[in-house]
């Protein structure tokens, strides 16, 4: 049989669309966004009858997947981890009231974490929602899991969690060409059948749900304890310790005893939830030690009955935080190995290598807004006019890089900014504080999650303004659409978008205006504006709307009015706008002698201009006429 590479994402996105997923839903976000585009691309490949959509958040994602399942159709709904937070409300009541067709949820987890608020475990969450869980090592076995997924969830009339991680998410590795074997379990009639002691049931009725569900949970454990995703490796290496393992640290903890040069037997689980506790524990009873390898937190860890002897996260034996990279695994085991006697390899690590390296002293280079982001544009602009002493919520998405421009001093969640604006307000009204409050959020995220904390802040008399930064697109994440754009996550055209304008005055909102960051001379004045409506005696929030497109989504507006810069023979090297303005494209010399500007990276888009208060900043064309 011949295979192909595939990324974690695109086998879990294969998977699926073999598997005849009907309906797949998702919103964006790292490690998981890859998904849905890769659903979209295997649906065309393979002639499926399959709808795919990019939600507004993660909680309408999985309620828009949750009716398809109810409706007898096989589904489902990605995220990245802290996005099943958005979904958990549905997650919790799902899991009571069952689903009839299959529905896998998927949460990708970021242990590190990589570019996430949070590296916490949807593990975790399952074991509290009572949800169970498939822990894929590999891409192919994650494809190779999704047909198990849905013929258990069909079964058992339960949603169930496919649980990827970044390094599975993003890894490449064989998978074969031919389809994994599908069943759709029991044939079903793709229709909703009313059902309200079901579907609607009250307090009295959801506890015999939830009697049920604690039942299925029982079954599926009996069942998972022959599942062939749990197998061990090393059997018929004795000695006094076992390892238990899961996911990706499974194989990186297979990597590091090869280096070490011991064999030791190697439970792999697949299932960690509900755990095969009978196999844990005939696996454990035969070793004086037993170490279990997990990330990013202690799920199987905590459900073994019997910690006695286990040696993991709890304990300290592996960091309660951070991901097991090899460099940690090899660590983690050597110590713990040689701890009872083992005799073990040293280190591969070349000692002479590592101390040069440290002796370098490398500029450590923190992220940042790409070069004629007009995010930076508004940053830049807001912290001039307002200054240090103003408070500046921000929220989650490209422009939290705003924290390098000290245009950004808090962020939570999605959203937030509002909500945390409100409440810096209300606390300063209280205490006299009339420091400026200048809260900024995405357009994507507005959308997800900032209408209701604004018609809060609204409706409570709030006074701050709020900048959300409309750049077109979902950036940060591969520039998937959102409600207000003219295209669904096919390509295909909406049959409408939504205007964020009219929604802000929707919300109650009376100062509404929509402004090109770019134009810094206007984009001040209506900051000025704002500030001055928050202060009125019948003011309020105000709201502008800084309207450009992501340059990297579309710099058609560039490329029509083009705007090249040269740094003149004046500069000082003092260094303003390599740290106020802070664009890739400004470099300080070696030196500190002067700015040159780096014309590989310079999209000319004449922003700098502005950010030179001195005038040294010039352009092109005026600089060969002087």
């Amino acid at each position: 049989m011949s295979t192909q590479l595939l990324t974690g994402n695109d086998a879990i996105a294969l998977g699926l669309v073999e598997q005849g997923c009907r309906v797949a839903t998702a919103y964006p976000g790292t490690p998981s966004s890859e998904i849905l585009a890769g659903i979209i691309k295997y649906k065309k490949a393979l002639d499926k009858d399959l709808y795919a959509e990019w939600s507004v958040n993660e909680k309408v994602a999985f309620e828009v997947a949750l009716a398809a399942a109810w409706t007898g159709l096989r589904a489902a709904v990605a995220m990245k981890q802290v996005g099943l937070n958005v979904a958990s409300d549905p997650l919790f009541s799902a899991a009571y009231t069952g689903v009839k067709g299959g529905f896998i949820v998927i949460p990708a987890d970021d242990p590190g974490p990589h570019s996430s608020q949070t590296e916490q475990d949807s593990r975790l969450l399952a074991l509290t929602a009572k949800v169970p869980v498939f822990d894929p090592s590999t891409p192919a076995e994650a494809r190779e899991m999704i047909g198990d997924a849905f013929v258990l969830s069909e079964r058992f009339k339960i949603p169930v969690i496919l649980r990827p991680t970044t390094r599975l998410c993003h890894a490449v590795s064989p998978s074969a060409d031919a389809p994994a074997s599908s069943s759709d379990g029991k044939p079903v009639s793709p229709k909703f059948q009313k059902d309200p002691a079901h579907w609607t049931a009250t307090p009295k009725l959801r506890y015999k749900l939830h009697t049920e569900l604690n039942q299925k949970l029982i079954e599926i454990a009996a069942e998972f304890a022959n599942s062939k995703y749990n197998y061990i490796v090393n059997e018929d290496h004795g000695g006094e310790v076992g390892i238990i393992a899961s996911g990706v640290a499974f194989h990186t903890a297979r990597q590091a005893l090869l280096e070490l040069g011991v064999r030791v037997p190697m439970l792999k689980i697949g299932t960690p939830y509900p755990l095969p506790v009978n196999l844990i524990e005939a696996f454990s009873a035969r070793f004086a030690t037993v170490i279990v390898l997990e990330e990013p937190d202690a799920c199987i860890e905590l459900q073994i009955p019997n910690r006695q002897r286990v040696r993991g996260r709890l304990d300290g034996s592996v960091p309660n935080s951070g991901e097991l990279t090899p460099e940690v695994m090899f660590s983690v085991l050597s110590k713990s190995l040689s701890g009872v006697g083992m005799q073990v390899n040293p280190s591969p690590e070349d000692a002479d290598l590592s101390a040069a390296i440290k002796k370098l002293s490398l500029p450590a280079r923190r992220p940042r807004l790409c070069p004629g982001c007009s995010h930076r544009s508004a940053f830049y602009a807001m912290k001039q006019n307002f200054g240090p002493r103003a408070i500046y919520p921000g929220d989650i998405g490209c422009y939290t890089l705003g924290t390098n421009l000290r245009a950004v001093d808090t962020f939570v969640d999605m959203g937030a900014s509002i909500t945390m604006a409100n409440g810096f307000f209300q606390a300063n009204r209280l205490v006299g504080d009339d420091r400026a409050v200048i809260a900024t959020i995405g357009d994507s995220t507005f959308l997800h999650s900032g209408i209701p904390p604004l018609i809060n802040a609204v409706h409570t008399g709030a006074r701050f303004v709020l900048l959300i930064l409309d750049n077109h697109t979902t950036a940060m994440t591969g520039f998937q659409p959102t409600p207000a754009n003219d295209y669904l996550a096919d390509g295909s055209e909406a049959p409408r978008k939504v205007s964020i304008p009219d929604l802000v005055r929707a919300c109650g909102v009376e100062y509404v205006k929509v402004t090109d960051p770019y134009e810094q001379e206007d984009f001040t004045a209506i900051l000025n504006e704002a500030q001055a409506h928050t202060q009125a005696a019948d003011g309020g929030v105000a709201v502008i709307i800084a309207d450009r497109p992501c340059v990297l989504y579309d710099n058609d507006p560039i490329l029509e009015h083009p705007l090249p810069v040269v740094v003149t023979d004046e500069c000082d090297g003092c260094r303003f706008c390599t740290e106020a303005f802070e664009c890739p494209a400004l470099v300080l010399r070696a030196d500190g002698s002067r700015v040159d500007i780096d014309y590989k990276l310079c999209i000319d888009c004449g922003q700098c201009i502005d950010a030179c208060y001195k005038g040294f900043i010039v352009p092109k064309l005026a600089e060969m006429v002087g």
